[in-house]
């Protein structure tokens, strides 16, 4: 932890971890869908229930929903532009059990085209944010790297293949985690690399015959 994590980031107020925090889950769950949110169900769990709306936490999450950043001046209305644009939301609560985070937000998603997603994280302090779950995959990455996520099928050389082909291609990576549900089903690999990777990167990523889907979330502001 160093200083900026105490003071936390460049922001619209009132606090970091329930307005800038919640604006970078919004814009991290909007990076995995893909593409422009045409409808969402926010779940929000303990504090961010119970005081959030105090804190502005409601307008962040869908301020960040539009893609913003932490510090853009209308964050304030943005109830008012999701209108204008077209995004329909709704907020629930939610009882995420003893063990979520006290600012756990549960996202489902519909993009314009159609496309979904259920998104699932919490603002943890200091305008930090971690996505602990996607489509149901229970996983962890912070959204501070460019991100790459993918979901194949757990067999030898799935992960070779595409550190492979990422190193062949100049992408170094700053850390990596793999995830699965069980022995031989499907796993996730969480590839955070030092600079964003491109469209023929995923691409190539995309057609190793172990991967089932490549998803690219850029790092969240």
């Amino acid at each position: 932890m160093n200083i900026f994590d105490i003071i936390g980031p460049v922001m619209i107020g009132p606090s970091s971890s329930h307005t800038a925090g919640a604006v970078r889950l919004g814009n991290a769950a909007r990076a995995i869908l893909g593409e422009p949110v045409a409808e969402a169900v926010i779940g929000l769990h303990g504090s961010f229930a119970q005081t959030g709306q105090g804190h502005g936490t409601d307008l962040a999450l869908v301020a960040g929903l539009m893609g913003w950043p932490t510090d853009d001046l209308r964050i304030p209305q943005a109830f008012d532009y999701a209108k204008e644009t077209g995004l329909k939301y709704v907020f629930k609560n939610i009882n995420a059990g003893d063990a979520a985070h006290p600012n756990f937000v549960t996202f489902q998603l519909i993009g314009r085209t159609g496309n979904e997603s259920q998104v699932a994280g919490a603002s943890v302090g200091g305008g930090r944010v971690v996505i602990s779950e996607v489509d149901g995959f229970s996983l962890e990455f912070t959204g501070e790297f460019p991100t790459i996520l993918t979901l194949h099928e757990d067999r030898p050389g799935a992960v070779a293949e595409v550190t492979g082909i990422l190193s062949r291609r100049g992408v170094n990576i700053a850390q990596m985690r793999v995830f699965r549900r069980n022995k031989g089903g499907l796993a996730s690999m969480v590839l955070e690399t030092d600079q964003p990777v491109d469209d023929s990167d995923i691409a190539a990523v995309t057609g190793l015959p172990l991967i089932r889907s490549v998803r690219r979330i850029n790092a969240i502001s």
